[in-house]
């Protein structure tokens, strides 16, 4: 999700941007969706709700937009590396530890195996969980990979995008918020072209750019490729922005997010297809920094939106970081039915884990989440 979140400390002068909270919720939600139906999926190409993991490219050019807004005034003002980093852990790791615990917790329930049912070792498991919480990712092969299918942190495997997202927040405080406009533009238009190339040259094996959750093959330069770009040309957007007029952009920008992420696999004869790349492309590179153009340029109207974006947006990151180890439970249990379970015989189960998973989340954000950052950052910062 996350590389996904975008801090929500703001300067008290400065607006905030409620429907930027809205989309990053629409978003996650969706996510849920597009992980229950690969449950159902042998590959890319036959999964029915195939383009969610699109939603990434998003949380990363919101992150550096809102990020850049956030902070950008603030270096001169007496901001430190340290301080900053130290807010961005505050405000993504204690949930990030919780989607952890989880994770340790619904691999133990299915017996603490892997997905072709050898045995993992108890010291195994306790490795990949320390790893887990420290946020360094397990590498393929290795006893740390827990699950033997190459996933970064394979006891909740969406925390790949916080991993990157942690990248993006170090290199923002180092280097890019140092950076003049022209350098900037240099790195976005660097990095997009390589992020095309990586789909149109089907370095993902199905022609997409849904790199980065392992570290095997090109995992690494494809997960570095989507937050460069996407981090960077969201935090382009937001050094001097202008709104433009616009009317209902919540749920223009809402349809938009749910139109992309719909998209069944693009091909035009059941095969990998560099269609699918481009599109890829296209939705990475034009259309998410639009929508979250357009997003920040509207303002909610009425007390439905309004309440709507606040509730969206305070479950987002929540929802995004705890989902998938029910979901590995699900798979679980579709799997090792004698017979194969399809979508439309579970739908009514994964509609009630949808609004269970949002009632969780809304509850972890209160009884957890809001209290633990509260008490850190009195900690950390005082009063300030």
């Amino acid at each position: 999700m996350s590389a996904f979140t975008a801090s929500r400390i703001f300067s008290t002068s400065k607006p905030h941007y409620e429907l930027l909270d809205g989309l990053r919720g629409v978003a996650a939600l969706m996510v849920i969706w597009y992980h229950f139906f690969e449950g159902f999926a042998t590959s890319p190409v036959d999964q029915g709700f195939n383009h969610g993991y699109l939603a990434v490219d998003f949380f990363f050019v919101l992150s550096g937009f809102v990020i850049g807004y956030a902070y950008d005034g603030r270096w001169r003002q007496g901001l430190t590396k340290g301080e900053f980093m130290l807010r961005r852990v505050i405000r993504l790791h204690p949930m990030l530890v919780m989607g952890v615990v989880f994770g340790v917790v619904a691999f133990m329930i299915q017996g603490s195996e892997q997905w072709d049912h050898t045995p993992v070792a108890s010291w195994s498991v306790m490795l990949c969980f320390l790893l887990g919480i420290l946020m360094l990712p397990a590498l393929p092969h290795t006893a740390a990979e827990v699950r033997g299918n190459g996933e970064m942190f394979p006891l909740n495997g969406p925390a790949w995008s916080l991993f990157f997202e942690y990248i993006a927040s170090i290199a923002y405080a180092v280097v890019l918020h140092r950076l003049s406009g022209r350098a900037l533009r240099w790195v976005v238009a660097l990095s997009g072209i390589g992020l095309a190339l990586t789909a149109v040259m089907n370095l993902s094996g199905a022609y997409h750019i849904g790199n980065g959750w392992t570290a095997a093959d090109y995992g690494w330069l494809g997960g570095l490729l989507r937050v460069s770009f996407s981090f960077s040309i969201g935090l382009l957007m937001s050094r001097g922005f202008k709104p433009v007029r616009i009317r209902g952009a919540f749920w223009i920008c809402s349809a938009t997010i749910i139109g992309v992420m719909c998209v069944p696999y693009i091909t035009p004869d059941g095969n990998p297809s560099v269609w699918n790349g481009i599109f890829d492309s296209v939705m990475t590179l034009a259309v998410f920094p639009a929508v979250v153009y357009l997003g920040a340029s509207g303002c909610t109207t009425d007390r439905i939106s309004r309440g709507l974006c606040d509730f969206f947006g305070n479950i987002s990151y929540p929802i995004y970081i705890i989902h998938y180890p029910f979901m590995y439970l699900l798979y679980a249990w579709i799997w090792a039915a004698p017979t194969e379970r399809a979508f439309a015989d579970i739908w009514p189960l994964c509609v009630a884990m949808w609004f269970g998973l949002i009632l969780l989340a809304w509850v972890l954000l209160k009884v957890y989440d809001e209290p633990v950052r509260r008490w850190l950052n009195r900690k950390a910062f005082g009063s300030r």
